[in-house]
């Protein structure tokens, strides 16, 4: 049924009915939909890529912790995400995780935590660390996973910092090639991802 329009100057008049408008070639309108959406997908992969580089390059980098050393914190091949930026708003604080160029070899990777920092006084007596003469509170540390080797006090030289892994019995660390320089220092562990049991802030 044809619709009728009012028209105020000519009351129970019907309208003249529009001129049609010319068809469109066949195929025309897919064509176009089908390149835009290909150039709106294509340009959403590259502001995804593009974020996702600025974020591996500049904060976090994903991580596979290999090795036993950082038990039970940290396991064998768990997956973590490190912050690299972090450390140009904070200083490193004791008790961080942190990720460094191995000093004898550059091109590896350690993972250990912050003990001592420039100025304190280290020494390990029998397993039990100690700075600047007071006993550290290690919970972290469960007896399962000490040991008992002695280090002799030593003073953690300006920009540098003195690391042990989590698992004394199984861990190289400042022990055996000493005191990280900060400049080798690269970023802070700081959430884990996989397994999903691990899944959360790292501490």
């Amino acid at each position: 049924m044809p619709v009728t329009v009012s028209d105020p100057n000519s009351v129970g008049q019907a309208a003249a009915p529009s001129p049609a408008a010319p068809a469109a070639p066949v195929g025309t309108t897919a064509r176009v939909r089908v390149g835009t959406g290909i150039g709106v997908w294509l340009r959403d992969l590259i502001i995804s890529l593009a974020i996702s580089a600025f974020v591996i390059i500049f904060l976090y980098q994903p991580v596979k912790v290999e090795g036993v050393s950082m038990m039970p914190s940290l396991e064998d091949q768990e997956r973590i995400f490190v912050n690299k930026f972090v450390y140009r708003l904070e200083p490193i604080e004791r008790g961080d995780i942190v990720v460094f160029r191995y000093p004898h070899d550059p091109s590896k990777s350690y993972i250990k935590r912050v003990i001592g920092m420039a100025g304190d006084r280290i020494r390990i007596d029998g397993g039990h660390v100690y700075v600047n003469d007071e006993a550290l509170d290690e919970d972290y540390v469960p007896p399962a996973y000490t040991d008992f080797r002695s280090y002799p006090e030593t003073t953690v030289p300006q920009n540098y910092f003195f690391v042990l892994g989590d698992h004394r019995s199984m861990s190289s660390d400042s022990r055996e090639f000493g005191p990280v320089s900060q400049s080798l220092i690269y970023g802070k562990a700081v959430f884990g991802y996989w397994p999903m049991d691990k899944l959360g802030r790292v501490r």
